[in-house]
C-alpha cells in the first residue's frame, strides 16, 4: 500500500488576497455558502469586541488537502491521492503530518495562516491515559477530526478586513451534498439520566470525595432529540440566542459539531501560552436587583472559590510540565463574566513554553482540560467513565486551530451539540465538590442548557 504520508512536503502559498472594508455579515454570508456543502471548520468570534484578541478574529478553514481522523489507535488519512488506514498513535501521526507540511513561505495572516483545524473529542483521553472503557460508545464517531485547509479566510472584526490565503496543494474532492435550506425540525427531548438517576450519581461522586478519591469531579448528563434539516440552521439559531466568545461549526461530512462556548482551553502565541478555566455558576436574575444579588452571591461563595482554585492549581501543574521553570502564574483570578443565562467565575493562567515545545507536547501535557474533568484528573476521569452511561465525544473536548507559526487557539467544547444520523446530542454538566448540594447541581445543568431547551420547545410549537 502506498504511504500517503511519504509524499507530503512543505506547502507553498499560491495566492494571498486582502479585502478591506468588509462587513461581518458579508463574511458570514460567504462562509455559509461554503460550510453547508464542503468539509470545513468555521470559527467565529462573538460578543462585544474587546481590546484583547480573544474575540477579534473569525476563521474559515476550507477546501482541505488532508483530513486526519482517529478512534483509539485506528487512524484514517484522506488526501487527494486516496485513503489510508493504519494502527498508530493519532497524536504521533498528527505531529508527523504537521511537521512534513510546515510551509516555507513567509506571508503571515494573524492569527492563523495554515495548519490543522477541527476538534479533539473528550474521548481522545483514552489515547493519552490507560482508562477503563466502561461507557457506551454511541455515537460511533472519531476521537479527533482535523483538516489541513487549502484555503484560509480570516476576518478581522476590528479592521473590517478579510485576508484569504490559497495554498498550492491538491484538494480532496467534495464529498457532501449541499443542504438547500437553513430550516430544521426537532423531536422530543430525552436524557440519558432520569432526575433521580442524576441525583444518585451526584451522591456517588460526593461519596468518592468523602473517601479521598478525588477533590472535584465534573459530572454531566446528555440530552438527545430527533433532528432533520440543516445543522447550520441550528448553529445560526444558537448564534443569535447564546452570546459567547467562541462559536464553532464543523462539517465533517457525516456528522456536524455546533458549539457556542465561552471558555478558552488553550491559546498559544510563540512561547506564550494561556488557559482560562471557568468554575462557579449562577443563573441570571429575573430582575436587575436579583441579578446583582446573584452576582454578589457567586463572588462571595467559598464553595465556588474553592472549586475554581482547585482547577487553577491543576492547570498550573499541567502547564508546568511544558513551561519554563517559574514562568507559570495566575494573571487574573475569579473574574466575573456574565452571559445571557448565567454568570461564571473565570481565571487566567499563563506561562512561557520551553524551547522546542510542539503542539503534540502541549496536548499530551494538558488534554483534556481540568475544568471539565476534575482533580486529580486521572481519578476524576475514571469516576466519570463509571458514572456517565455514554461517551461524551466532542462535548468537553476542544475545538479550534493549531497553526504552523506557533499559534494555537482551542476552546473547551461546552454548550456543544453533535448532529449524527438524524439525531442531535447535547450535554451539560458541572463540577462537584464535597460541599455541593445535589439539587442545586442538577438545576445548574438545566440553567446551562436553557438556551437550547427553549429553542427546541419553540421550534416544536411551530411545527
Amino acid at each position: 500500500m502506498t504511504d500517503l504520508l511519504s509524499d507530503l512536503c512543505p506547502v507553498k502559498l499560491q495566492k494571498l488576497q486582502i479585502l478591506e472594508g468588509m462587513e461581518e455579515i458579508e463574511f458570514l454570508r460567504r462562509a455559509r455558502g461554503v460550510v453547508c456543502h464542503n468539509p470545513s471548520v468555521l470559527l467565529l468570534s462573538g460578543g462585544e469586541l474587546r481590546e484583547s484578541d480573544e474575540n477579534r478574529y473569525s476563521i474559515l478553514a476550507r477546501d482541505p488537502f488532508l483530513i486526519l481522523t482517529g478512534r483509539r489507535n485506528a487512524v484514517r488519512i484522506v488526501t487527494a491521492r486516496g485513503v489510508q488506514e493504519r494502527s498508530a498513535d493519532p497524536i504521533g501521526v498528527f505531529e508527523e503530518i504537521f511537521e512534513k507540511t510546515r510551509p516555507g513561505f513567509e506571508a503571515d495572516i494573524a492569527p492563523f495562516c495554515g495548519g490543522a483545524a477541527g476538534y479533539l473529542s473528550y474521548d481522545l483521553k483514552n489515547c493519552l491515559e490507560n482508562l477503563p472503557a466502561t461507557v457506551r460508545k454511541d455515537p460511533a464517531l472519531p476521537d479527533l477530526y482535523l483538516l489541513w485547509p487549502g484555503r484560509i479566510d480570516v476576518y478581522d472584526r476590528k479592521l473590517r478586513r478579510c485576508s484569504s490565503a490559497v495554498l498550492d496543494q491538491a484538494r480532496i474532492p467534495k464529498t457532501t451534498a449541499a443542504l438547500e435550506r437553513a430550516l430544521f425540525e426537532v423531536g422530543p427531548l430525552t436524557s440519558n439520566f432520569s432526575r433521580e438517576g442524576y441525583l444518585a450519581a451526584l451522591g456517588k461522586v460526593r461519596d468518592y470525595i468523602r473517601r479521598g478519591d478525588a477533590y472535584q469531579v465534573n459530572l454531566s448528563q446528555r440530552f438527545q432529540f430527533p433532528f432533520r434539516g440543516d445543522p447550520f440552521g441550528l448553529f445560526t439559531a444558537l448564534f443569535d440566542r447564546n452570546p459567547a466568545s467562541f462559536y464553532a461549526y464543523v462539517n465533517a461530512g457525516d456528522h456536524w459539531i455546533v458549539s457556542t462556548s465561552m471558555e478558552r482551553f488553550l491559546c498559544r502565541k510563540g512561547e506564550y501560552i494561556e488557559s482560562r478555566p471557568i468554575k462557579g455558576t449562577r443563573r441570571r436574575g429575573a430582575t436587575e436587583q436579583e441579578d446583582e444579588e446573584l452576582k454578589a452571591e457567586l463572588l462571595n461563595s467559598t464553595k465556588d472559590d474553592a472549586e475554581l482554585s482547585m482547577i487553577v492549581d491543576l492547570i498550573r501543574n499541567d502547564l508546568g510540565r511544558i513551561c519554563r521553570a517559574g514562568s507559570v502564574r495566575v494573571a487574573e483570578h475569579k473574574r466575573l463574566e456574565t452571559y445571557r443565562n448565567v454568570h461564571h467565575l473565570v481565571s487566567i493562567v499563563t506561562g512561557a513554553l520551553r524551547p522546542g515545545t510542539g503542539p503534540g507536547d502541549i496536548l499530551r501535557a494538558t488534554f483534556p482540560g481540568g475544568s471539565i474533568t476534575g482533580c486529580p484528573k486521572i481519578r476524576a476521569m475514571e469516576i466519570i467513565d463509571e458514572l456517565e452511561p455514554d461517551a461524551r465525544h466532542a462535548y468537553t473536548g476542544a475545538i479550534g486551530y493549531i497553526g504552523w507559526r506557533d499559534t494555537l487557539d482551542l476552546n473547551v467544547a461546552i454548550r456543544t451539540a453533535i448532529v449524527k444520523d438524524n439525531t442531535c446530542y447535547f450535554s451539560v454538566g458541572g463540577g462537584v465538590i464535597y460541599d455541593s448540594n445535589e439539587e442545586e447541581e442538577y438545576r445548574e445543568t438545566l440553567d446551562k442548557g436553557r438556551t437550547l431547551f427553549e429553542l427546541i420547545e419553540k421550534i416544536r410549537e411551530k411545527s
